[in-house]
């Protein structure tokens, strides 16, 4: 498995443990958000079945969208 390298001790040592720092935010901010933008509900179309406005003269559709 993982063998920690010195290196990484000192680092941590000297600097903090970024990481588990920025993993802590990064959970912290998943959690408000979810607060404050609760997940899309299941009865919303699936990618495959969204329409694509048409495109202006001279611009290219996205990628998987239907030609008109």
């Amino acid at each position: 498995m993982f063998q920690e390298a010195p290196i990484y001790r000192q680092l941590i040592a000297e600097r903090g443990d970024v990481p588990a720092q920025v993993r802590g935010e990064a959970e912290r901010i998943r959690r408000d958000l979810q607060r404050v933008m609760p997940p899309l509900e299941a009865s919303a179309p699936a990618a495959a079945e969204r329409t694509w406005p048409a495109a202006p003269a001279g611009l290219a559709l996205p990628p998987g969208a239907p030609q008109r």
